[in-house]
C-alpha cells in the first residue's frame, strides 16, 4: 500500500505519465468539463475537495514551469491561494481558459464552489 503522496489510482497513475508542457487543469465543481478519459473527478459533496487542498496536492507531485487563472479570479481568493502556493500565475480570459480543456492531458474537477477556481498548470522538468 502506498504510504503518502497522491492516493487516488486513476489520478496517481496519470500523474506519473506527465512530460514537460503537458498541461493539468484543476476545476471548481461548476466548470462544464469534456467527457473523456482525461478528467478524474474528485468532487464530493460542495467543498470537497477544496481547491486548495487538490492544488498542494498535485503540487506536491509534479514539476510547474507556469500557470494560468482567468483575469475575472484577478484580486480573488483563488489569486491568493495560487501566489500562495508559490505560482506566478498569467492570466486570460475565463472563456479563453476553457477553451484550453481540450488539450489538458488532465482535468481534475474538486467539489469547490468559488467562482473562477480554476487554474491551468503546464508541467516544467527538474533538471
Amino acid at each position: 500500500m502506498k504510504k503518502t503522496g497522491i492516493l487516488n489510482g486513476p489520478l496517481n497513475g496519470i500523474l506519473g505519465t506527465f512530460g514537460h508542457g503537458h498541461l493539468v487543469v484543476i476545476a471548481d465543481v461548476g466548470m462544464r468539463l469534456p467527457d473523456t478519459d482525461t478528467v478524474v473527478d474528485l468532487a464530493l459533496v460542495k467543498g470537497i475537495p477544496s481547491f486548495t487542498e487538490v492544488l498542494q496536492a498535485v503540487l506536491a507531485d509534479v514539476q510547474v514551469e507556469s500557470s494560468l487563472l482567468a483575469s475575472e479570479a484577478t484580486g480573488s481568493s483563488v489569486e491568493e491561494i495560487v501566489r500562495a502556493e508559490g505560482l506566478n500565475p498569467d492570466f486570460v480570459s475565463h472563456e479563453d481558459l476553457k477553451a484550453l480543456l481540450p488539450s489538458a492531458r488532465l482535468i481534475i474537477r474538486t467539489g469547490e464552489a468559488t467562482p473562477y477556481a480554476n487554474v491551468v498548470l503546464r508541467c516544467g522538468v527538474t533538471f
